[in-house]
């Protein structure tokens, strides 16, 4: 059961990156990220940044699915980058594969203004008590 008065709350590294929540629930979360600022250095979006923007979707869907008092911790990530992006925002879609009540999965895309596929990601996380925060 989906902890429906839980809101996504960014990170640090989410901040910095510039990332906004569009939609979010269990099934699908959707969110923002400008190129600018998250570039290496021959000026094309860092895959490392598509992968973050990718866990941090993936992830926040799952502890959305975990519920009260429980959370999330990735298992695994893995990601196909098929073009850059140089400019502009790209977007990423959450979609889940499975939810399960110990594991779930989804697939990520994260596509720019004209909608091309820049990334596909797939992330699984596993369903733990969640920590005890301080």
């Amino acid at each position: 059961m989906a902890d429906e008065d839980w809101t996504i709350e960014l990170g640090e590294l989410d901040e910095k990156m510039g990332v906004r929540i569009l939609e979010q629930s269990a099934e699908r979360v959707v969110a923002t990220m400008p190129v600018e600022g998250n570039r290496q250095s021959f000026g094309l979006l860092h895959g490392g940044a598509s992968v973050a923007f990718a866990e941090a979707l993936g992830s926040w869907a799952a502890v959305i699915h975990a519920g009260p008092g429980r959370s999330a911790v990735g298992l695994d990530i893995n990601a196909t980058h098929h073009r850059s992006a140089r400019s502009g925002v790209v977007t990423g879609v959450a979609t889940a594969i499975r939810l399960g009540r110990t594991v779930t999965s989804h697939e990520v895309v994260v596509t720019d203004e004209d909608g091309n596929r820049l990334c596909t990601a797939r992330i699984t996380n596993l369903i733990v008590a969640a920590p005890e925060r301080g």
